[in-house]
């Protein structure tokens, strides 16, 4: 890898510093980011300020935050030279692995599984790699099980995993469709009647979903799947009386199902099919007393073989900072109701 760690000269100055030189100007560019963007996040995030030189980063800071910003520009400056752009979302990433690290063993062993890329989805637009522990442990149980749930608060990725996952296994010939499902269930609102046909009205329920699929196949591929049907975007409510065979099948925003037709969809597995239902508890648009169809599958089918639970929380949200923040306070608020 093109990048030298300088030891520091033994003065006061000096001791509070660690510099980085990178052999690539052109990678180190991509690495600062536009007007050095990157830079600044690390700085704001971690409390450094990082000074740069021709090809030399200088950080400043306190030596646990200098360690890490070294480790964390390291990993990024590896993914730059392995062909893969940086997101915002992936330096977020590694100042999370890197904090979350055993002391003991330092981030290095985190950083160097993201960088590394050892769990990857790959798919026509982009590749995808888990930007947390629990993300890595769904993106493995979507892989492993026939049936798999993904529980936990909103931002989180359940459902982009799942699609991305489902393009993946479509893409490499493990199955021959893909199938995406939501409840068309109003989160608090009473729109009333929509115009237009029945496709027209259900897909303003459906474009989270278009939304993922648009970020890992192209446009005309994609409209030539959904035309052929090798493709399809439904309500829940559509599904019963379907058997789904050598298919992989999502079921998002499970919390709106009511427990009868969660127990339809999830019998609606059939041969060589693979099933995700992602859903977050804290997010429940049904009618007051209506009993959600995610809780009462999560109690019914524990233990069950070949079904799988994976769990997220507000720190595995990869959406936006604000995001974990705001869900926090929530879950402080509701527990202090009791």
């Amino acid at each position: 890898m093109g990048i030298n760690a300088l030891t520091p000269q033994d003065n006061p100055l000096e001791a509070a510093q660690s510099h980085l030189e990178f052999s690539d100007n052109r990678l180190l560019v991509d690495l600062c980011g536009e007007y050095d963007r990157n830079l600044t996040h690390l700085e704001s995030q971690l409390g450094v300020q990082i000074l740069r030189r021709g090809n030399q980063l200088t950080v400043i800071g306190p030596e646990d935050a200098r360690a890490l910003v070294m480790q964390v520009l390291g990993a990024l400056y590896q993914m730059l030279e392995e062909g893969r752009q940086i997101e915002s979302g992936d330096i977020a990433a590694l100042i999370r692995m890197g904090r979350a690290a055993p002391s003991e063993d330092g981030p290095q062993e985190q950083l160097e599984m993201f960088r590394t890329g050892r769990l990857e989805i790959r798919t026509r637009k982009k590749s995808i790699i888990p930007r947390t522990e629990a993300q890595q442990a769904y993106t493995r149980a979507l892989l492993e099980n026939e049936m798999n749930f993904g529980i936990g608060p909103a931002g989180t990725g359940k459902t982009y995993i799942a699609v991305a996952v489902a393009v993946q296994m479509f893409s490499d010939g493990h199955v021959d469709k893909i199938l995406l499902s939501r409840p068309a269930v109003e989160a608090g609102e009473r729109l009333g009647f929509l115009p237009g046909d029945m496709k027209e009205k259900v897909d303003p329920y459906m474009q989270p979903l278009y939304d993922a699929l648009n970020d890992f196949l192209p446009g005309k591929q994609l409209a030539k799947l959904m035309e052929e049907r090798r493709i399809e975007i439904a309500p829940l409510a559509f599904m019963r009386g379907r058997t789904l065979s050598n298919a992989f099948v999502v079921l998002d925003e499970a919390q709106n199902a009511t427990e009868m037709q969660m127990k339809m969809f999830l019998t609606r597995l059939g041969e060589g099919s693979r099933m995700a239902i992602t859903g977050d508890r804290s997010q429940v648009d049904l009618p007051r007393g209506t009993q959600s169809g995610l809780r009462a599958a999560e109690r019914i089918l524990d233990g069950v073989k070949g079904i799988g639970f994976s769990y997220f929380t507000s720190a595995d949200v990869v959406r936006h900072p604000l995001v974990a923040r705001i869900i926090q306070a929530y879950e402080r608020d509701e527990e202090q109701d009791g």
